[in-house]
């Protein structure tokens, strides 16, 4: 896990990829609970040294169940997303206990069962607990019917003393159930040293202590990479579970260099392509604009425009902000808005009525913005006057199902100020003495945050 995992892993992606080729691993897996948010970072930082990255996540179940999926290819990847997002609508629209903490709510809702109907292409790793006992048996043996090609038992050191006759136990009952067992090191943290860190996170997490945490607490600083030959030690007598690890990375051949913008096909009339309807729209509105007759010389730059539209497949985007726009402005009460960004700043939107700035008369080329050499997808932000976003924002479910149209989300993460604060009180300080200290930081930025 990374520190994506909230409250639970400690080291950034990359600092996982900066230490895992230094230890001399071929290749890395990363599962965060219930998220792939931070698969971009963990990206850029294998390429940065040289390193394979096997793209997962891990899907906590509303049973208490854990399950680690890797996609072998981009439409196995498409489906984890699908998944991942079905279980983080249902959170949102289940109704929330009382008793339910700020964590719990932005937890995922998913089963089995629907990772099994999502889970074509994907390998399956089972945890093992503390403890297997029969009824993880039971489950393992369950899962593996149903999950028959790609399901592995995942087993993991616990330096406790007794690891060697846990993964014997591990062994027989990956055979007895068909699910093969592979090696795996429960990493949270990149180095050692993370382990402080990693306990300050779980004590937040719990609402405790540093005093008062106990056994909520990891039991050791083995939480972190270790090298081949390490590995090696740990599982001697199962070399073939080690093997498998390898196998799975070579077997999950998605990147996410395969990513590429592709923007949905929006309604037009029939008859029409996208491009055709874009273009007759463009052009009535231009005859609004300049009902004296359009110039010579703006006709001239609405065409370069909708050939550059054309050539890099963008008219779909354009014509959904028109639409958006346009109901807006429809109404017996219209809604105020107002076109703004990179792609704003063109001949077409100023004649479709996105905005009423006239980028003519500022000079601004459209090539400033948007341009065949690059590969950014253009930019249209539209400002609704605040009171009545609520209404666009419906009318946009209603158009498109709101199974297709969603509000961007963000990523939580510590401001350096309430960092201070939470670490404060897991230190077990006064509530003035850490006030103090935050106050000590300037701006709420922090570096690598």
């Amino acid at each position: 896990m990374t520190n994506f995992s909230f409250l639970e892993g400690a080291s950034h992606p990359a600092e996982l990829m900066h230490q895992a080729k230094s230890l001399g691993l071929a290749a890395v897996g990363v599962a965060d609970r219930n998220t792939l948010a931070g698969m971009v970072r963990a990206l850029m930082g294998a390429e940065a040294v040289d390193l394979t990255l096997v793209v997962g996540s891990r899907l906590g179940f509303t049973d208490g169940t854990e399950l680690i999926v890797f996609p072998r290819d981009r439409a196995a990847y498409g489906r984890l997303c699908r998944l991942l997002s079905l279980g983080k609508s249902e959170a949102f629209s289940s109704p929330l206990r009382e008793e339910e903490t700020r964590i719990e709510k932005a937890e995922t809702r998913l089963t089995f069962e629907q990772a099994l109907a999502l889970g074509e292409g994907m390998i399956a790793l089972v945890p093992a607990p503390e403890r297997p006992d029969a009824a993880f048996e039971a489950r393992l043996a369950a899962w593996r019917r149903r999950w028959p090609d790609d399901l592995y038992l995942a087993a993991a050191p616990l330096w406790r003393g007794d690891d060697r006759a846990r993964i014997n136990r591990l062994a027989a009952m990956a055979q007895r159930t068909g699910a093969p067992m592979i090696a795996t090191n429960a990493v949270l943290y990149h180095h050692p040293g993370r382990r402080t860190l990693q306990d300050v996170l779980t004590c937040i997490r719990e609402g405790t202590t540093i005093d008062r945490a106990g056994r909520r607490l990891q039991a050791n600083a083995e939480r972190h990479l270790k090298p081949p030959a390490q590995m090696a030690r740990l599982f001697r007598g199962h070399e073939a579970a080690l093997a498998r690890t390898m196998t799975v990375a070579r077997a999950c051949t998605f990147s996410l260099r395969e990513l590429s913008y592709q923007y949905p096909d929006e309604p037009v009339p029939a008859g029409y392509s996208a491009q055709g309807w874009l273009a007759r729209l463009t052009l009535k509105g231009a005859r609004s604009r300049w009902p004296g007759g359009v110039p010579k010389a703006i006709r001239a730059i609405i065409l370069k425009e909708l050939r550059l539209v054309r050539e890099l497949r963008y008219a779909p985007y354009f014509l959904t902000v028109h639409d958006i726009v346009s109901w807006a402005r429809s109404r017996p009460d219209p809604i105020l808005c107002q076109g703004r960004g990179s792609a704003a700043n063109s001949v077409i939107c100023f004649c479709l009525g996105i905005t009423n700035v006239d980028p003519t008369r500022q000079e601004v080329l459209i090539e400033r913005f948007i341009s065949a050499n690059r590969s950014e997808p253009p930019d249209i932000d539209v400002d609704f006057e605040h009171e009545r976003r609520e209404q666009v924002m419906q009318y946009v479910y209603q158009r498109y199902g709101r199974d297709r149209a969603g509000i961007v989300a963000t990523i939580i993460h510590y401001r350096p100020r309430s960092a201070i604060r939470d670490v404060g009180k897991v230190l077990g300080l006064t509530e003035d003495v850490t006030a103090r200290m935050a106050d000590t930081v300037w701006g709420s930025g922090g570096a690598g945050a």
